[in-house]
């Protein structure tokens, strides 16, 4: 079943390139109205104006933005990263979903005490996940007591310092979510890590790389347990190009010249968004699903189960990604252009000197995790808001600015071309994941956060 939302929409505005148009420090923007059907079923009630000023922020997104400073702080990559906002949202849709118990659930059975304050319950599933995430980061954890401390004394009704018995039922309720969360990924095989990896020195294969020449990062990601698909082999991708095939001199080519650190090829916006991308993954995708959310006016529960099913896709799609990275070990763009000579490729040249814009992370090439984690991101959001959506990201890399896209797909699109013009990823890498992320996405749509038969929307 699908369902119609009356809405003012943002113009369309692209940049040449067709994905994006830079926005420095502006806030301007243009609106027109129009409707949208939403392909994938919200169960709310029609939205008159969803383009108008964001709503105070409530405990889901408020926690979804404490998830990711505590994220950023921590200094937690983004693949991993993606592993533990999977955690964090499926505790907190677990806990909101179990006080209303409108759809099935990530791990926890919809089983909230009768008058739990879903509120409080969404505050202490986040916080109960995070500050065992995070107990070995002491500023993190300071942080986190004192946002708990901020969160519950809203909920004060009286402010005279005592809690109601439903905020009280709430907390315990969210802790012992948190909890059984906690417990179920603490045996999913990321930790502890395998031995180091470094590859090989065959044609073709990853090898460590400079400057740090670290060893492959997060192999363990490759047989993490997933949280929603049944198995990371069912997604895995076809390859890379075959070494002496024409494909892979086109690629091999592209990222050699736009690629480089000093490429004339490339232009000025190119390296921004470049640098721009190379931020945290998850947190521009829940940016994204936050500002949508709230545009959109959804309900606390709704908005649980928005990132619960965006955060767990994107997580699985890391699971697959990893998968294929270690099962085709596929070398670098900065290996194979100085080693071009041995590849057996005649439309391949050396270029012993040279080097990408991007430091290239310590892993396989293919596929992109960039691409796979923005795939799933993106086919989500599309499914529950419609594609064509403008919204604007901003990025830890980039401070100040901010680039606003015509629709999810778009971002993620200059999400995959950022990795070329950094110098790190062929184009197939990036197209390959692209396509493993929305197969995830649909997947993860299908089979999970479905509406239990015979609720109504809360």
């Amino acid at each position: 079943m699908k369902e119609t939302f009356a809405l003012e929409q943002l113009a369309v505005v692209t940049s040449a390139q067709g994905h994006a148009r830079l926005r420095v420090n502006q806030n301007n923007k243009q609106q027109t109205n129009m409707k949208r059907m939403i392909p994938y079923v919200l169960t709310a009630a029609v939205v008159v104006g969803a383009i108008c000023p964001m709503v105070q922020a409530d405990e889901v997104t408020e926690w979804n933005g404490h998830m990711l400073n505590a994220v950023l702080t921590a200094r937690v990559g983004a693949a991993p990263a993606s592993r533990v906002t999977a955690m964090v949202q499926s505790a907190v849709y677990d806990a909101v979903n179990g006080v209303y118990k409108q759809y099935t659930p990530v791990h926890v059975p919809a089983e909230a005490p009768p008058g739990a304050s879903a509120r409080a319950a969404a505050v202490q599933a986040a916080y109960g996940v995070l500050v065992k995430q995070f107990q070995s980061v002491p500023a993190v954890v300071s942080t986190l007591n004192t946002q708990r401390a901020a969160s519950l004394a809203a909920l004060d009704e009286d402010g005279d310092g005592v809690l109601g018995k439903s905020v009280e039922r709430g907390i315990s309720w969210g802790q012992h979510v948190a909890d059984e969360i906690w417990n179920w990924r603490s045996g999913d095989g990321f930790s502890p890590a395998p031995p180091a990896f470094t590859g090989s020195t065959a044609t073709g294969v990853w090898r460590p790389t400079p400057p740090a020449f670290a060893s492959g990062a997060t192999p363990q990601l490759a047989y993490t347990v997933p949280f929603v698909i049944d198995s990371v082999d069912n997604f895995l991708p076809p390859g890379p190009n075959a070494l002496e095939s024409a494909e892979y001199a086109v690629d091999f080519n592209e990222v050699k010249a736009v690629g480089r650190t000093d490429s004339p090829m490339r232009t000025a916006d190119q390296t921004l968004l470049s640098v721009f991308w190379a931020g945290n993954t998850p947190g521009f995708w829940n940016r994204a699903a936050v500002e949508m959310t709230k545009r959109y006016d959804l309900s606390l529960l709704q908005k649980a189960r928005v990132l619960a099913a965006m955060n767990t896709a994107v997580s699985d799609a890391v699971f697959s990604c990893w998968n294929a990275k270690y099962f085709f070990v596929t070398w670098r763009p900065v290996t194979a252009i100085p080693l071009a000579d041995t590849d057996g490729n005649d439309g391949t040249d050396v270029d012993a000197g040279w080097s990408p814009l991007l430091t290239t992370p310590n892993h396989p090439e293919y596929p992109s995790g960039h691409s796979s984690q923005s795939g799933a991101a993106a086919g989500v959001l599309a499914a529950f808001f419609g594609d064509a959506n403008e919204f604007a990201l901003t990025s830890e890399t980039t401070p100040g600015v901010s680039r606003i896209f015509s629709s999810f797909d778009a971002a993620a699109v200059e999400a995959g071309n950022s990795r070329i013009y950094g110098g790190i990823h062929y184009r197939k890498a990036c197209t390959d994941g692209k396509a493993l992320g929305e197969q995830v996405a649909e997947y993860v749509l299908q089979n999970a956060f479905r509406r239990v038969p015979g609720t109504t929307h809360p």
